[in-house]
């Protein structure tokens, strides 16, 4: 979520302790899910649009909008606010979250904020997550009796299973724009937007473009992607990788470039 500002700076581990509870009694409640920045992950979107039972291309445009980060110049969506004077979330009702057993990664989260960071290892770099504490003015939730470490939260909030398959997709994140170079430039932008969170336009293209007289992808894998979309999440991020040059994630075919366009 947005506000950095109530950000306790310290970096937590799974054991770290806290007490926290948020109830539909305490006088905050849902006071956290008005005028804030929810980025959502690609497996955010996914759970969402099938939610509301709506392709991915539909529900971007009705309940997201578009921010360009700055360093690395990545496309991302964000959780459209109300218009109303307190700019609540867009599911937000008086009982409660409309969409709660589907809700974003950042709200499970909630008060604890999680990110990824590369350290050296014998092994070379390698990816870890951290956590950290969110304190804001108006809640209350700090001030109940129940207490959890930063692990029982994760189990209690069903989170592993969105860090699993976003785990990927978040180590993207890392990449920044090398100091007096441009950034990346439109076609790309547009591909790792479409690869991060239109998968019912990515599918299209994958199946219905050139895309495999290009690509060398395997049976198995072809059949995963066409029937499993977390299968197909996780394949994007190895097409964005490839288009990114930040890895040979993907095989070209022989005589692949004849289905290339031209650079003009």
């Amino acid at each position: 979520m947005g506000k950095m500002d109530v950000v306790v700076p310290e970096k937590r581990t799974l054991e770290s302790k806290f007490k926290f509870r948020c109830h539909k009694d305490i006088k905050c409640f849902t006071h956290c899910c008005s005028n804030i920045e929810i980025l959502l992950t690609p497996y955010d979107v996914l759970r969402l649009k099938n939610r509301l039972g709506i392709l991915s291309d539909v529900f971007l445009d009705k309940y997201t909008y578009l921010k360009v980060d700055e360093k690395s110049s990545h496309p991302h969506a964000l959780l459209t606010m109300s218009d109303d004077k307190d700019k609540k979330c867009i599911f937000l009702s008086k009982e409660g979250c409309t969409v709660y057993t589907d809700r974003p990664a950042n709200c499970r989260y909630y008060p604890i904020g999680q990110g990824t960071f590369k350290k050296d290892s014998p092994e070379g770099p390698v990816e870890e997550e951290f956590y950290f504490f969110v304190k804001e003015q108006h809640c209350y939730g700090y001030e109940e009796k129940k207490n959890w470490t930063i692990k029982d939260w994760r189990e209690d909030q069903e989170v592993a299973l969105y860090d699993e398959v976003n785990r990927e997709w978040k180590g993207l994140q890392l990449r920044q724009n090398l100091y007096g170079q441009a950034g990346l430039d439109e076609k790309k932008q547009f591909q790792f937007y479409m690869a991060s969170y239109d998968l019912d336009m990515f599918k299209k293209y994958i199946f219905e473009s050139n895309f495999l007289n290009v690509f060398d992808i395997d049976d198995e894998t072809l059949n995963k992607i066409k029937n499993d979309e977390v299968e197909l999440l996780k394949f994007g991020v190895k097409y964005i990788k490839y288009i990114m040059m930040l890895e040979e994630s993907l095989k070209l075919k022989d005589g692949a470039e004849k289905y290339q366009k031209p650079k003009k």
